[in-house]
């Protein structure tokens, strides 16, 4: 089985209990990363009509939050269409939102029209992408002129020091053995501290983006920087 498919296979499995087990690992605090990069976004597309596509959708949280958070802003969300390739998550996805729109399919071909969308969200996923590279140039090509793509991820710290490994000891030690429990499928959560690890540092991650055709907007880390948030705006075309 290729890399890539053992990780699908490995969300399929943890899927019926993955919502309790965020929550309970991240004490909820993801809701409010989430929300912050909504509302920077929706604010910037005040009273406008938009697309929206949110990648590697899980069980639809995010979709969730862009749906409920846009009528604040008066944005109209015209279509807001969820991609993941785990069959598992988007069944509990769709029994959560029976009105949005699912597509199961990788990030590096998420059979969208090209210049589809005016935002491309992807939260906590971009790291599970094997063929990250081709990912990046593939939201390129789904966003329109001036579209934004908006990423929440867990990044590897730069700096060392007692911060970082209070949080290396969590990710390692605790959060497998929680998540374990709650799951019961350990090995799906030992695989978080080591997908963080094998990611790369916010800066490397920026040049990515660079390279694939967007202009750095905003990179901001939360919680001591366990988090980081890059929202980058589609300034030039990319031939994938």
């Amino acid at each position: 089985m290729q890399k890539q498919e053992k990780i699908v296979d490995m969300f399929n499995q943890i899927a019926p209990t993955y919502d309790v087990a965020n929550r309970v690992l991240s004490l909820g605090v993801d809701v409010s990363w989430r929300k912050f990069a909504c509302r920077y976004m929706l604010e910037i597309f005040k009273n406008k009509s938009i697309n929206i596509v949110d990648v590697a959708c899980g069980t639809g949280d995010m979709m969730g939050l862009w749906s409920e958070m846009a009528k604040e802003f008066g944005v109209e969300v015209k279509s807001l269409t969820g991609i993941d390739p785990s069959s598992g998550m988007l069944k509990e996805a769709r029994a959560k939102f029976p009105n949005f729109k699912f597509i199961e399919a990788y990030a590096d071909n998420t059979t969208l029209a090209s210049g589809e969308a005016q935002i491309l969200s992807i939260s906590y996923g971009i790291r599970n992408v094997v063929e990250r590279k081709a990912a990046l140039r593939e939201f390129n090509r789904v966003l329109a002129d001036g579209g934004y793509v908006v990423v929440l991820e867990f990044t590897k710290r730069q700096k060392k020091g007692f911060i970082t490994a209070l949080r290396d000891f969590y990710l390692s030690k605790i959060l497998p053995s929680i998540g374990g429990f709650i799951s019961k499928n350990k090995e799906a959560y030992e695989y978080l501290p080591s997908s963080i690890e094998n990611f790369l540092d916010a800066k490397s991650f920026c040049d990515e983006l660079v390279e694939a055709g967007f202009e750095i907007e905003l990179c901001k880390g939360f919680s001591m920087d366990i988090s980081t948030l890059f929202i980058a705006k589609k300034v030039k075309e990319i031939n994938a």
